[in-house]
């Protein structure tokens, strides 16, 4: 029985040793198909876009331009806007696509206002970018246009503000808008 296996073991390796091919050159690359253009622009009649910012976020979506004479400018998916009164500090996220504002922070709010000595001192605009900050990113707003008011962006306060923003992790300018040639 073993001298019948090594005979036929024996028959199996000869031809590939007489030939001098390897079992790597007698393989075959199976056939790739051609993809279709057809398949590839397909689109699923039943798709749902579950994130409305999609578009957005991929610097796709349309941004009002307006008027080359308006400031502060409309081109912009969310816009910061930062005041200072006599009594209180107050920032608001707003949308382009609605005049009311998406997310707000003062410190007429209760609970910053107890936690701070002054509402308008440099700490309080401190406070307010860093609860502002925070609950941008629980909304997932990353990043929006901040145009300071030439003349006040130097103040302290003003400073203070856009470093507890950056340091919250928000990115103070947008991305370029991308066209896509049609």
């Amino acid at each position: 029985m073993a001298s019948s296996l090594r005979l036929l073991f024996g028959q199996i390796r000869r031809p590939i040793v007489a030939t001098n091919q390897t079992a790597r050159c007698l393989s075959q690359a199976a056939t790739q198909p051609e993809p279709s253009s057809d398949e590839n622009e397909a689109v699923n009649p039943t798709f749902v876009n579950r994130n409305p910012r999609n578009l957005e976020q991929l610097a796709l979506a349309v941004k009002d331009r307006g008027w080359k004479t308006i400031w502060p400018h409309r081109e912009f998916y969310h816009r910061l806007e930062f005041s200072r009164s006599q009594h209180h500090v107050t920032a608001h996220v707003f949308s382009s696509s609605s005049p009311d504002p998406v997310l707000s922070c003062s410190t007429t709010e209760w609970a910053l206002k107890q936690e701070l000595a002054s509402t308008r001192c440099v700490a309080a605009c401190q406070a307010v970018g860093e609860v502002l900050a925070r609950r941008c990113q629980q909304a997932g707003i990353t990043r929006m246009v901040y145009r300071a008011i030439p003349w006040a962006y130097r103040s302290d306060a003003v400073q203070s503000f856009r470093a507890a923003m950056k340091e919250g992790g928000i990115t103070l300018s947008e991305p370029r808008r991308k066209y896509i040639g049609t």
